[in-house]
């Protein structure tokens, strides 16, 4: 006997079957299509994936902070002084802010540790001079400090907008993580960024000094 599917509020189970599966199908349709607006846009600014602040850092940040005075040698501070304002001003006209600017990095770095034209290229890939900029994310200032830094250490009145601050986290963890990955410097530049793994931020900074700081 050939079975006849019987009606049911006047549909058939092939209607109800395609009324039942119709939302799932939509559903499944909008969420495909989430995933691929995501996938190609990707994170609005890597910085959102930066690393929580361990213990150690916390120890280093709050030593940092503690103690404002910066070191280095004047003498060399004016020959670098003269090259990079040379380079830096067509990001910065206005002569006297480049030079203050260009100090602050010169004597964060070299308190650091680091080289000051690696601290160049860093703010110009993270945020072009612009002592202003805000991410999406909410990181902040020259060298795109995220601001949950100033609560964890208990430095919530701090202006991460102010170059000398922003200068002396930015360097301070820089610092960190190139400690931390013992000299490699594409990986604490990753860390950094909160992109480990990956090479294209690495790449951007390192670009960034051989192109407009090291070159001659």
């Amino acid at each position: 006997m050939r079975s006849v599917a019987l009606p049911y509020n006047g549909q058939t189970s092939i209607d109800l079957h395609r009324n039942m599966t119709a939302p799932l199908t939509a559903l499944l349709r909008y969420l495909t299509l989430l995933a691929l607006l995501w996938s190609a846009v990707g994170p609005v600014h890597a910085d959102d994936d930066r690393e929580p602040l361990d213990e150690a850092l916390r120890t280093l940040l709050v030593s940092a902070l503690s103690n404002p005075e910066a070191v280095g040698n004047e003498l060399d501070a004016e020959v670098w002084l003269f090259d990079m304002s040379s380079r830096l001003d067509q990001r910065i006209s206005d002569k006297e802010k480049r030079l203050e600017l260009l100090r602050h990095v010169y004597f964060e770095a070299r308190r650091a540790r680091l080289e000051p034209e690696l601290v160049l290229a860093v703010i110009e890939v993270e945020s072009n001079f612009d002592r202003f900029a805000v991410s999406k994310s909410g990181a902040r200032g020259l060298m795109q400090i995220m601001p949950f830094w100033l609560k964890e250490i208990g430095r919530s009145g701090d202006d991460l907008f102010d170059a000398h601050t922003n200068l002396r986290f930015g360097c301070t963890i820089l610092r960190y993580y190139l400690d931390m990955e013992k000299g490699n410097l594409v990986r604490a530049l990753a860390r950094y960024n909160g992109s480990l793994g990956k090479l294209d931020y690495p790449n951007r900074v390192l670009s960034a000094l051989r192109r407009n700081w090291h070159g001659l």
